[in-house]
């Protein structure tokens, strides 16, 4: 077994390895850059090098100054994570000619399997079903566009070293190939450092579905059943499972045969992924094979009682598969949520910036259910526009798939952010529709349920009562306290019972509370239910969770007291609770509403990020949907288009400089 392991990555993947290698006894090593010098990874390693600059290509990317770290450290092997080198068969090379162990498959698959163009040519060959498309890979627009029209609309193309979404494009029509080609080529430059694009068949309304693969020094491979990762945005996984909710069992074992098949035709010797998409009808065709560990596989883990991170590395040191495929079992079901640093109601644009306030509930049970949670930040660190914007991956496990999904919404209830957007409430409203609940999902769910964007969900009638019941406990409450502060103009009164109103998402309600005992109170709304309620919790000022339970049903908050009001989360519905005497509330409604600026002939950034490219030119006349400027942020391109037609007046930015949220561009006569 290995001394010391380098781990030749950074964030949420870097500290899961440093937990088993713990496990394990194995010293540890992060290496880091100038964004991450007070990160968790590296307070929690063993040692930690310094490598540059924030930019990937000038750190994570840099293989010199990986084999550097490994020369200063002596560590005796690496291990990539996901994402960066993980993929590059240079690097394995290079380790080999040093005598220092790889934590992943041996080269030769990770030359065949990671590159889509020829993993899909040889997929073909072993007898696994495949996409059609293009044989080889596309070099240019035109050549795109005559493949495009061959095929049949609709395409997908899609960077050929690429993975997590990156580099990836659907096509619909001959303009849409000639600009979705160039956003890919360059999308997948910036985060792999290689421009080939290949082109296939799109197939509608399919599901993304995956099985994880584990294999040894000595010719041993199993699958480990399925993942089903079809909730995704922009090509980007957004909610997974273990197992499908789709696949029956004989679909699985004809997935999982193909799989290994294809797994052994490279003598597979590690953890992989070799990704299918399922149409309706269960049929299955490859898709590609991530030859590293998945950002899902905590979903996997939970199911079968494996680590896979500790497999990998057992597997690197030569021993031998402890499991055959007959030991294999589904134990359960697994729900797993990546909690991006994004604004769901801008679009899902990145929301860089420092974690003023986070919390979460602990690991361990919860409710009917276990909660895990995979994370790399903490109170206080910094969200950088240079990397993936994951705050965690959050994960709800339970005997039944209702019990899991139930277990990842408490959990997304009971957390708290504050310093910049997280994408929670989305995920929550994803989490409660009847569509999801039901398994009814596929890779265009996210369009087809939002088609307009994200803007919040309408209030259940049980979640305005929760609202109106903490606002108007939390108001009586800091009433009471400021009143038994000695020099307050208002003195404690001691009345048991008082009346207030709460506006709440543009509602007046009318609301009657008694302070019964210390944390119990009763509540009458009548606008709203006709009986009164008993609500009891331990909720104090400071504490920005208020959890409840209202007439015997638990509930909770997301809460910040704001200037005005009280700011209220509950899954996908969020609101300001302003809470108000009778006489009070009266004068509130007459309040004239606060006119929004007119910002129609500016272009501003929408999210913090570095200006890739200028498309207009001061004095030209555009039209409308004309490309503008991109940003690029989160190694994501973002093309800012002419919402009307005009001319240009100024252009406030240039190439390569940085702009914050908000931030004026460009700006039209």
């Amino acid at each position: 077994m290995f001394n010391k392991i380098l781990i030749a990555n950074r964030g949420e993947i870097a500290v899961r390895v440093i937990k088993t290698c713990r496990r394990l006894g194995i010293a540890t090593v992060a290496v880091y850059s100038e964004a991450d010098a007070d990160s968790l990874a590296v307070e929690m390693a063993d040692e930690a090098v310094f490598i540059g600059p924030p930019a990937p290509g000038e750190s994570y990317l840099v293989l010199d100054k990986i084999l550097e770290a490994i020369k200063q450290t002596g560590a005796d092997a690496v291990h990539p994570g996901f994402g960066f080198l993980s993929e590059n068969a240079a690097f394995p090379k290079a380790l080999a000619e040093i005598g220092v162990a790889w934590i992943g498959p041996n080269v030769n698959a990770i030359d065949a399997m990671g590159d889509k163009i020829r993993s899909k040519q040889l997929a073909a060959k072993s007898g696994v079903s495949t996409i059609p498309g293009a044989d080889g890979e596309i070099n240019d627009a035109g050549t795109a566009l005559i493949a495009a029209q061959k095929i049949g609309y609709p395409v997908m193309l899609k960077a050929s070293a690429g993975g997590g979404g990156k580099g990836m494009r659907i096509a619909r029509s001959d303009a849409e190939v000639k600009d979705g080609f160039k956003a890919a080529r360059n999308e997948a430059k910036s985060s792999f450092g290689d421009d080939r694009i290949l082109i296939e068949k799109f197939i509608e309304e399919p599901r993304h579905i995956e099985i994880q693969v584990l294999g040894d020094k000595h010719g041993n491979v199993v699958h480990l059943n399925e993942r089903e990762c079809s909730v995704q945005r922009r090509n980007q996984k957004v909610l997974e499972e273990a197992p499908s909710p789709f696949l029956d069992a004989r679909t699985r074992k004809a997935m999982g045969e193909q799989a290994v098949a294809l797994s052994k035709a490279v003598d597979y010797d590690s953890a992989g992924t070799v990704e299918f998409i399922v149409d309706k009808d269960r049929n299955f065709y490859f898709l590609e094979m991530n030859t590293r560990l998945q950002v899902e596989h905590p979903v996997t883990e939970l199911t079968t009682g494996l680590d896979l991170v500790e497999q990998m590395i057992r597997s690197a040191a030569g021993e031998k598969l402890e499991i055959a495929q007959k030991d294999v079992k589904i134990d359960g079901w697994a729900v797993e949520a990546r909690l991006y640093a994004e604004d769901p109601y801008r679009g899902f644009l990145p929301s860089i910036g420092r974690l003023k306030r986070y919390s979460m509930p602990e690991e361990g049970q919860l409710g009917e259910g276990m909660l895990r949670i995979d994370s790399g930040v903490r109170e206080g660190d910094e969200i950088s526009l240079f990397y993936d914007p994951m705050i965690a991956k959050v994960i709800g496990y339970g005997k039944t798939r209702e019990a899991a999904i139930d277990t990842l919404a408490a959990s997304l209830d009971r957390l708290h952010v504050e310093g910049l957007q997280s994408n929670a409430p989305f995920l929550s409203a994803v989490l409660d529709e009847a569509d999801f609940r039901a398994g009814r999902i596929h890779t265009g769910y996210i369009g087809e349920h939002f088609p307009e964007g994200f803007h919040g969900t309408a209030p259940r009638e049980d979640q305005l009562v929760a609202m109106t019941c903490c606002a108007a406990y939390v108001h009586e409450t800091l009433t009471r306290r400021a009143g038994r502060i000695e020099g307050r103009l208002r003195p404690e009164e001691t009345v048991t019972a008082r009346e207030w109103v709460v506006f709440l998402d543009k509602r007046r309600i009318p609301v009657e509370i008694e302070m019964t005992r210390e944390g119990e109170a009763t509540v009458w709304a009548p606008s709203l239910v006709s009986d009164k309620l008993v609500m009891r919790t331990a909720w104090h000022p400071g504490q920005h969770l208020f959890e409840a339970e209202i007439d015997g049903r638990p509930v909770a908050l997301e809460f910040s007291d704001r200037t005005e009001g009280y700011l209220l989360r509950h899954r996908g519905f969020k609101a300001v609770g302003i809470v108000c005497t009778p006489r009070s509330a009266e004068l509130h409604v007459r309040l004239p509403e606060k006119e929004k600026p007119d910002t129609a002939k500016l272009v501003v950034s929408p999210m913090p990020g570095l200006v890739v490219a200028i498309e207009v030119a001061e004095g030209q006349e555009v039209k409308t949907g004309e490309p503008l400027v991109i940003v690029e942020a989160m190694k994501m391109e973002n093309v800012l288009r002419a919402e009307t037609d005009g001319t240009i007046k100024s252009i406030k930015v240039e190439p390569g400089a940085s702009v914050a949220a908000d931030e004026l561009m460009i700006e039209f006569e």
